[in-house]
């Protein structure tokens, strides 16, 4: 069913294992942070993320891998789907939580970051579906949405570094010579 689209899912294969990488990148400019709100960022923003990365690979992997059986692909599909639509309610929770909170999320983090990856992953789910009953349309179902949840996580990995940079210019970190306690040494 996918034999033809090999040329495809190595490209998003690829790019999905790229951007896990560079995820890690990005974890390293939280390094300033205060622990609780890093560990509340990770489990709501950066973690779904990079499991959006994980889910094109992961799909990319099995589409290309040579004679495994249509219900097996599905099958497999649909565990893909499944774990990526718990993770996408977990933020949406996690995201509504927040609005309680001093610092308020922006209004897009729940539809980016909650809302559009739960529907691409019941599409995925859907799609599964009819990959097990071998539809014609079944591989282009399938492409569509594993680029859409490439883009989503793409705009979802640009909004976090935009967002750290900002906090980390906001609230920079104290240079040596500007620490409390320390002196600075005159110029000639």
């Amino acid at each position: 069913m996918f034999q033809d689209w090999h040329e495809f899912y190595f490209m998003m294969g690829s790019a999905g294992a790229g951007l896990i990488g560079l995820l890690f990148v990005v974890v390293t400019l939280t390094s300033g942070f205060e622990r609780q709100a890093l560990t509340l960022g990770m489990k709501i923003y950066i973690s779904p993320t990079a499991l959006h990365f994980a889910a094109v690979l992961s799909i990319s992997a099995v589409a290309m891998a040579p004679g495994l059986p249509p219900r097996a692909t599905a099958m497999i599909f649909a565990v893909v789907a499944l774990v990526g639509f718990a993770h996408a309610v977990r933020s949406c929770v996690g995201i509504r939580a927040r609005q309680f909170s001093t610092e308020k999320p922006h209004w897009s983090d729940f539809w980016m970051y909650g809302s559009v990856p739960a529907a691409i992953y019941l599409g995925i789910l859907a799609a599964s579906a009819s990959v097990w009953a071998q539809a014609e349309w079944a591989a282009h179902a399938m492409a569509g949405l594993v680029l859409a949840l490439l883009l989503i996580g793409i705009r979802n990995s640009w909004d976090l570094v935009t967002d750290i940079t900002r906090r980390q210019r906001k609230d920079p970190a104290p240079t040596p010579a500007s620490a409390p306690g320390s002196r600075r040494k005159r110029q000639p």
